[in-house]
């Protein structure tokens, strides 16, 4: 594909806790062929680095990424083999980036995990850096953004804040698992959420088992 034909889904890392949901959907985005530009903020490097162990340098990214999607949620190395051939990625500090511009062609945005910090700054259009910067682009050039927020309890004025992304096109999607989909195991849990924020995108997967009308239908499969 020809860099005038890619269109990639923004896919933005904030600093909540949840970096294996991230994981999840970078790997279901390209097992689905999409394109992916990724961004990641300096505070989820931190978290990153507190969950997993592993670092993630914008000299050594590709080395570092493939690293952390080829790790599952339980932390055991070499549980997936990633091929991120389709993603480039973007300085969280580099505000002259491709997606900081509403001419850059995108699909849409998805932030996962987004920290209140991250829901606050781009309810408030604050763009204080390229992850927020590019989630003001994707709401006023009418693009998909899906907002998935994992932080509880959440508090009034985070409420309202959620409020107003919803108000302004975005999907808010809480990291809320399910588990009528038969999960027996924590990966199952995680690609449940990163099925959901795919489903939001409209980006088909296999990541859990969908609800067809039958009781305890989970259990039987």
């Amino acid at each position: 594909m020809s860099q005038q034909e890619r269109r990639p889904w923004i896919v933005g890392v904030s600093g909540a806790s949840g970096t294996p949901f991230a994981a999840s959907v970078l790997r279901g985005l390209l097992a689905a062929g999409e394109s992916v530009d990724l961004v990641v903020s300096r505070a989820s490097r931190l978290t990153l680095l507190d969950e997993t162990g592993l670092a993630f340098r914008d000299a050594h990214w590709q080395e570092d990424l493939r690293s952390w999607l080829a790790r599952g949620a339980d932390g055991k190395p070499d549980t997936f083999r990633p091929d991120i051939d389709g993603v480039r990625h973007w300085a969280a500090g580099d505000l002259a980036a491709g997606p900081s511009s509403g001419s850059y062609p995108a699909k849409g945005m998805l932030i996962v995990p987004a920290s209140t910090a991250c829901v606050a700054g781009v309810a408030l259009g604050l763009s204080k850096d390229l992850l927020q910067r590019a989630a003001s682009v994707t709401l006023k050039e009418r693009r998909k953004l899906v907002v998935a927020v994992r932080e509880t309890p959440l508090s009034g004025q985070t409420l309202r804040q959620m409020v107003a992304l919803d108000e302004a096109g975005a999907v808010v999607l809480p990291a809320s698992p399910g588990f009528y989909a038969g999960a027996t195991h924590i990966q199952d849990l995680v690609d449940f959420v990163a099925g959901r924020v795919l489903d939001a995108a409209g980006v088909p997967h296999q990541l859990y088992r969908r609800w067809e009308g039958e009781l305890g239908g989970a259990s039987r499969s």
